[in-house]
């Protein structure tokens, strides 16, 4: 993938968490999720989004969350 997958920079979005080479905050994305939209919902809301960088997000969250509880 040819950005990272998030990005913070004072610049953008006032230093929020965002999807790498996008200003969309990944707050957006759980903000979504939880309240029971799909990934297809959110992607069709945020175009510069892209499938991978969900899913890398999506994975990189659980692993830290299984780390923090092993």
């Amino acid at each position: 993938m040819k950005d990272s997958v998030v990005s913070r920079d004072p610049e953008v979005m006032g230093g929020a968490a965002v999807f790498g080479g996008t200003r969309v905050p990944l707050q957006t994305l759980l903000d979504y999720l939880e309240a029971g939209e799909s990934i297809d919902d959110f992607l069709e809301g945020f175009p510069s989004v892209t499938r991978e960088q969900v899913i890398a997000f999506l994975e990189e969250a659980t692993a830290r969350v299984i780390e923090a509880t092993s």
